[in-house]
C-alpha cells in the first residue's frame, strides 16, 4: 500500500491499508495499488510539463495558482464559444446557457434513459400539488399550471419553492410506481425562459450558486438562467456539472431497467431519486456505486454484458468522461483529459488537477489554504477500484450479485 494513496485520499488508517491488503490477496497479490500509484505519478509529471513546470521542484502552492490561471483562460474561451453557438443557432442574445443546451443537444454522446412517463408524473403532481410553486409562477389553478408548463418544469419549480417536507411526501409516492410507468426515451434538456421563471430562478441561483436541477428518475435536466454578475469560471463549472449529471441520469436509467421485474420496483425508484444506487460486492468488502460498474463496462464494450441480459442492451451502458466531452465543445480543454484522478502530493499537501475542483476553486475565489479537492479524491478512489474490477474474480463477484436476483424475479414475474 502506498503513502500517496493514503494521504491523497485522507484515508482512515489502518482500515484503508487492511482493505487494500484484502483486495490484493483476493486477486493473487498483483500489486495493483503500487502499479496504479506509479501510473498516477507519471501522469501528474506529464501534466506538469504540459503546464511548463518542472516536475522535480514544483510546489503544491505553485501548481495551484498555475491551474487557476489555466482555468481562467479556458473558461473565457468556452464562454465565447457558447455565446457564439447561441447567437448562431438559438437567438441573437448570445446567452451562454442557451449555448450550453445547444452544445449538449448536438453532441453524439448517448442521451437516452429509462425514465418516468410524463403522464405518470402528472398524476403524481395532481396527488401532491405544489401550491407554493404555482403561486411563485403566477398560476391560479393546478389545471392551468399543468396546461402551460411541462411536468418536468413543474417539478423544477417545486424543488425551488416547496418545503423539504413537501419533497419527502412527493417522493414517498414513488413507492407505488411500476415499470410500466417508465419508458426508454431521450433525456430532456430544458431551459425555461419566461419572465416568470426569470424572477423565480434569479434569487435562488444567486443564493445557491448553481443553476442546474437534475432529476435522475425523470431523465431530465433543467438549466436556469445565470445571473449577469456570474463570476469567471462559472461557465466551466456549470457545464462540467451538467455533464456529470448526464452520466448520473444514464446510470440511474440502466439500474432501473435492471430492477424493472422486481415487485418492489417503486422502492428502487425512490432510492435512486434520493441516493446513488450501489451493489454489494463481497470481494471488494464494501458497496460499489452502480455508476462505477456502468463505467467499467462502458470502457470495455461487450465484456461481461451477458451478466445484464436480457434487461439491458449494450448501447444502454454508456459513460462519457466530462473532460473528453468538454474538449469536443472547446478544444482547449484537451489539456484536462485524463486528469480527473490526478493530484500533486507535495510535503503532505495535495493539489487537485481535477477540472471540477479547479473550476469551483476559481469561481469561488478560494485561496490555496481553502482549496477543494473533493472530486479528485472521489475520482482517485473510483480509478483504484476500477483497477480491481478489471480482474476476472471481481467481475464474477459482481455478476453473482446481480444474476440470482434477476433470475428469481424473472421467474416470479412469469417471464
Amino acid at each position: 500500500m502506498t503513502r500517496y494513496l493514503s494521504e491523497s485520499l485522507q484515508a482512515a488508517e489502518p482500515a484503508f491499508r487492511s482493505g487494500l491488503q484484502r483486495l490484493e490477496a483476493a486477486n493473487g497479490h498483483p500489486n495493483t495499488d503500487i502499479r496504479f500509484t506509479t501510473e498516477v505519478r507519471q501522469a501528474v509529471q506529464a501534466k506538469l510539463r504540459g503546464l511548463g513546470l518542472d516536475p522535480r521542484d514544483t510546489t503544491a502552492e505553485e501548481l495551484y495558482h498555475v491551474l487557476q490561471e489555466r482555468i481562467r483562460a479556458d473558461d473565457a474561451r468556452l464562454t465565447k464559444r457558447l455565446r457564439t453557438l447561441a447567437a448562431t443557432h438559438v437567438s441573437a442574445e448570445a446567452d451562454v446557457v442557451a449555448g450550453m443546451v445547444h452544445a449538449l443537444e448536438e453532441l453524439p454522446d448517448s442521451k437516452r434513459s429509462f425514465a418516468l412517463k410524463p403522464s405518470a408524473l402528472k398524476l403524481l403532481i395532481k396527488q401532491q400539488p405544489p401550491k407554493k410553486a404555482m403561486k411563485q409562477l403566477g398560476y391560479r389553478s393546478l389545471d392551468s399550471f399543468l396546461k402551460h408548463e411541462s411536468p418536468v418544469l413543474i417539478m423544477a419549480a417545486a424543488w425551488l419553492s416547496e418545503s423539504i417536507s413537501w419533497r419527502q411526501r412527493f417522493i414517498e409516492q414513488y413507492d407505488s410506481l411500476r415499470a410500466s410507468d417508465f419508458e426508454d426515451r431521450k433525456i430532456a434538456l430544458l431551459q425555461p425562459e419566461s419572465s416568470r421563471w426569470q424572477r423565480l430562478a434569479g434569487s435562488i441561483v444567486a443564493q445557491q450558486r448553481h443553476n442546474l436541477l437534475a432529476f435522475k428518475e425523470l431523465g431530465a435536466m433543467v438549466f436556469l438562467p445565470l445571473p449577469a454578475d456570474t463570476p469567471p469560471g462559472s461557465t466551466t463549472a456549470s457545464l462540467a456539472m451538467a455533464l456529470h449529471g448526464l452520466n448520473e441520469i444514464r446510470a440511474a436509467g440502466t439500474f432501473l431497467k435492471l430492477c424493472q421485474v422486481r415487485p418492489d420496483f417503486g422502492r428502487y425508484v425512490r432510492d435512486i431519486a434520493l441516493n446513488e444506487p450501489q451493489l454489494h460486492a463481497r470481494q471488494l468488502d464494501r458497496p460499489v456505486p452502480w455508476q462505477l460498474i456502468q463505467r467499467h463496462y462502458a470502457e470495455q464494450p461487450g465484456q461481461g454484458s451477458e451478466a445484464f441480459e436480457p434487461h439491458l442492451r449494450l448501447e444502454d451502458i454508456a459513460w462519457h468522461p466530462i473532460e473528453q466531452t468538454l474538449a469536443a465543445i472547446e478544444p482547449s480543454f484537451k489539456f484536462w483529459q485524463g486528469s480527473a484522478h490526478l493530484g500533486l502530493l507535495h510535503r503532505g499537501q495535495v493539489v487537485s488537477m481535477n477540472l471540477l475542483d479547479s473550476a469551483l476553486n476559481f469561481c469561488n475565489q478560494l485561496s490555496f489554504e481553502n482549496r477543494a479537492a473533493h472530486y479528485f479524491r472521489h475520482s482517485l478512489w473510483d480509478e483504484l477500484l476500477l483497477r480491481y474490477l478489471h480482474h476476472d474474480a471481481v467481475e464474477q463477484t459482481i455478476a453473482d450479485e446481480l444474476q440470482p436476483d434477476l433470475a428469481t424475479e424473472t421467474v416470479e414475474a412469469g417471464l
